[in-house]
């Protein structure tokens, strides 16, 4: 079997990959990118011309053609799209789920936690995220954790608390706003969390993402003020999600010194980015996004790697849409016993969930979903409704 093409194409929010082969069998990946990262389609066109006539379901053999050409998020995304397409490919003409390949199953369902599925609300008030995590709890997935933004991952609220932090908040994408919590906003802070707690009680486990902007003695006051209230996670409170770099050293200042869990790892490419956080035991859970790390075999070498050093594991997947979900299910399945929950995607618009067939079997029932067998990732494009959504630029998407 050889890679005859790859076929890139933006649909609703979701850049999408389609890896194509001599013998009919096609694969499908994904990103962790939302649709205005426009150099997704170039990107993929530069790794497509490296890997023509490889066979892919040597999918390692195949990758070491193209991963040294990405990076930090959101620049590993490409290599992730078609390194997730590849086990797709694997799985098909074998006629095994991706799970089996990637050394079989320890769980028979996976737990996700509420990822895509929150609302905005207004102010930075302990009333207004109480009342948001009312809404959440009641959610028909029925949530065993939930993860809520906080600080400086609360841009919106925050814009209407100037006297959050010292200095000027600038409110733009992708701007890494950080800086020292003035008393009012820490207090603030910790009054939401504990109205949040209120709320979710010793049912719900509550994780917060705080950043990245916090110093890390905020951090750690922060830490050590809510290790009463059993946080899930304290997530990308230093470094993290956009910021090309790790850090250990910092997050060394405060993980060793509280009892809540510290969590990093959405932006970081590759296991290589991992290796100082974990070794040094710079924070306690990690969080890669299978859609940004270089795929989903890169995902469960870190989760190992992790396990080995009893550092916990909780992948990002918020914006990874319904391949990612797929391929979040078939690595979470096959991850050590140091898996958490992973971050629950969701397709954008909401007709994603009518242009895929086998994505029922990805219904989440009691904050679990159930590990299924159909070859490859499970599902495949209902070709002709997916077409109508396709751009004039696109047409050709499903030819080949």
């Amino acid at each position: 079997m050889k890679i005859t093409d790859v076929k890139v194409a933006v649909i609703g929010d979701h850049p999408v990959v389609r890896v194509i082969t001599d013998e009919g069998i096609d694969g499908i990946g994904g990103v962790e990118s939302p649709r205005n990262q426009t150099f997704f389609k170039p990107q993929i066109e530069y790794y497509k011309n490296l890997i023509l006539g490889l066979d892919p379901t040597d999918v390692e053999r195949v990758l070491l053609h193209i991963r040294r050409a990405g990076g930090f998020k959101p620049w590993g995304s490409g290599v992730s799209a078609i390194e997730i397409a590849l086990w797709d490919i694997a799985g098909k003409a074998l006629n095994a789920p991706v799970y089996k390949l990637l050394g079989g199953k320890i769980r028979d369902k996976v737990r996700v936690y509420n990822g895509n599925y929150r609302k905005g609300f207004e102010g930075y008030t302990p009333e207004a995220f109480a009342e948001n995590m009312k809404w959440m709890k009641n959610l028909p997935q029925n949530f065993s954790i939930i993860k809520q933004g906080i600080a400086f991952h609360g841009s919106p609220m925050l814009k209407q608390m100037p006297d959050f932090q010292y200095g000027e908040y600038v409110e733009a994408d992708k701007y890494g706003n950080r800086g020292v919590m003035t008393e009012k906003g820490f207090n603030i802070t910790v009054d939401a969390v504990i109205a949040m707690k209120e709320v979710l009680g010793d049912e719900v486990g509550l994780a917060l993402d705080c950043g990245p902007g916090m110093t890390a003695s905020d951090t750690l006051r922060l830490a050590q003020a809510l290790e009463p209230y059993h946080l899930m996670w304290m997530e990308d409170t230093i470094t993290g999600d956009y910021t090309p770099y790790v850090h250990p050293e910092y997050f060394l200042q405060v993980t060793p010194y509280t009892s809540t869990p510290i969590h990093t790892g959405e932006q970081i490419y590759l296991r290589h980015g991992f290796k100082d956080l974990i070794e040094q035991h710079a924070v306690d859970v990690v969080g890669p996004d299978p859609m940004d790390v270089g795929g989903i075999s890169e995902l469960k070498w870190i989760a190992e790697f992790a396990d080995l050093h009893n550092i916990q594991m909780a992948p990002h997947g918020t914006v990874d849409g319904l391949i990612g979900l797929a391929a979040h299910v078939h690595v979470g399945a096959a991850m050590p016993q140091n898996f958490i929950a992973f971050e629950l995607p969701d397709g954008k618009p909401s007709w994603w969930w009518d242009i895929l067939e086998g994505i029922d079997a990805y219904e989440v029932k009691d904050s679990h979903i159930v590990v299924n067998d159909t070859p490859g990732l499970g599902i495949s494009f209902r070709i002709e409704e997916a077409k109508q959504y396709l751009s004039e630029e696109d047409t050709g998407f499903f030819d080949g």
